[in-house]
């Protein structure tokens, strides 16, 4: 039986940038640009603010030259098994094994 794992990331922007000394969104513009990302306020607003569930490398390499750090500091991630499902118990009907003696019948046409 294999194990199933749930992974959970945390994005750190934020956090990263107010250690940085970057502490407005609109700071954050120009210096992407300078790097040849070209986002609007409100794109950069929602990278910042929000945990995007995708983002292009090339935004990444420049959030990262900018802030000097590795993707690892900017994405937290994190893994853990998760717990194995319950039978159900009780209430239901019995599971049927049809591999077993439990078989239908060939059904018999008769002339009308």
């Amino acid at each position: 039986m294999t194990v199933r794992r749930q992974v959970s990331y945390q994005w750190r922007l934020r956090e990263v940038m107010a250690t940085r000394g970057l502490f407005t969104i609109t700071d954050l513009v120009p210096l992407l640009a300078e790097r040849g990302i070209t986002l609007s306020a409100s794109q950069v607003h929602r990278i910042v603010i929000g945990t995007p569930e995708r983002l292009s490398l090339p935004v990444l390499a420049a959030l990262c030259d900018i802030l000097e750090v590795t993707p690892a500091e900017l994405i937290a991630t994190r893994a853990v098994n998760a717990a194995p499902r319950r039978a159900a118990v009780g209430d239901g009907p019995a599971p049927v094994d049809l591999a077993g003696e439990i078989r239908p019948k060939r059904a018999r046409l008769r002339p009308e």
